[in-house]
């Protein structure tokens, strides 16, 4: 008991393309996290000298600002996500709809 119309969508070749488009974006997106939030795992774990140097005469240590890099960096990737898929992923999503609507 199959929808024509789901039917319809999943035949359409731009739906495949958003599929492979939107797919590969994000899990190119996760690996670049993944890289980043291990890396600075890894540093903490491997050299924790280099991440407890003192930045000038203060108490603050390498290893905060390059935390806060971590979390920003965080922040920049999804907002990347999002102007992506309010973009080239809903044209795409709303053309499939049409197809599909006729």
């Amino acid at each position: 008991m199959s929808d024509p119309v789901v039917d319809k969508i999943q035949k359409n070749p731009k739906y495949l393309e958003l599929r492979k488009k939107r797919s590969g974006f994000g899990w190119f997106l996760t690996l670049l996290m993944m890289v980043v939030y291990y890396g600075y795992i890894a540093l903490i774990a491997f050299n924790k000298p280099f991440l407890a140097q003192p930045i000038g005469a203060g108490v603050t240590t390498l290893g905060i600002p390059i935390g806060m890099g971590v979390i920003i960096f965080t922040i920049v990737i999804t907002g990347i996500y999002v102007r992506r898929a309010n973009s080239e992923f809903d044209a795409l999503t709303t053309e499939i709809l049409k197809d599909a609507s006729k």
